[in-house]
């Protein structure tokens, strides 16, 4: 998110995370919004800050001027680095996204375990998310992990019925994004009330 007007709109829903990226080469990178601007959020959401490989030293000054909750790491962050992070701020909750598209790429996330408070789940492409594909669902069954995950790529209004059907216990939230935009960081209210009306009621 990054349009004042968006963000108060999208508050009205009953969502839990509000996300902000503030990765330079994204066309979703927040630039100059003023912090003040989130202070409409209830307390009910979540502000979570996006990164890509961020000097640590400038994401602890970006975690303290948007009052960040939540960090979602989607870039090559070491063990070391959410350590960092997790004993500066050790209310603050982490989130390491990794690409996935086979069963394998599930061993790699055991080192994490003790540092990650969630994982994200996301395609596997050359971009640090935000590519709008899915990943073959059906892989989630080989993740015998107990780290709750997030669910990302691709997610659109058409997925109810498939969400519905994922029944794996770990599965903690939805990461939905690119295909509920009008344009990258504008998101569409009225499609993403639909799908979350659509999703909570039946």
């Amino acid at each position: 998110m990054k349009n004042p007007e968006n963000i108060q709109a999208l508050a009205q829903l009953p969502i839990d995370y509000m996300g902000l990226i503030f990765y330079t080469k994204s066309p979703r990178y927040i630039q100059d919004l003023e912090s003040s601007l989130l202070d409409i959020l209830p307390n009910t959401i979540s502000r979570v800050g996006v990164f890509v490989n961020e000097d640590i030293s400038s994401l602890l000054r970006l975690i303290e001027k948007y009052k960040l909750s939540v960090v979602q790491l989607h870039g090559n962050e070491s063990l070391e680095y959410c350590s960092n992070i997790k004993n500066k701020y050790p209310k603050l909750i982490i989130i390491k996204a990794f690409n996935v598209s086979e069963s394998s790429d599930f061993i790699k996330m055991d080192q994490y375990v003790d540092v990650c408070d969630y994982f994200l789940f996301d395609t596997k492409t050359s971009q640090h998310g935000g590519s709008g594909l899915k990943f073959d669902w059906n892989i989630l069954d080989e993740y015998m992990g107990n780290t709750p995950f997030f669910l990302s790529g691709g997610i659109s209004a058409e997925d109810v019925e498939a969400i519905r059907k994922i029944s794996h216990p770990k599965l903690y939230a939805l990461d939905l994004n690119s295909k509920f935009e009008l344009e990258p960081g504008l998101k569409n209210i009225t499609l993403l009330e639909q799908f979350i009306n659509q999703l909570k009621n039946e």
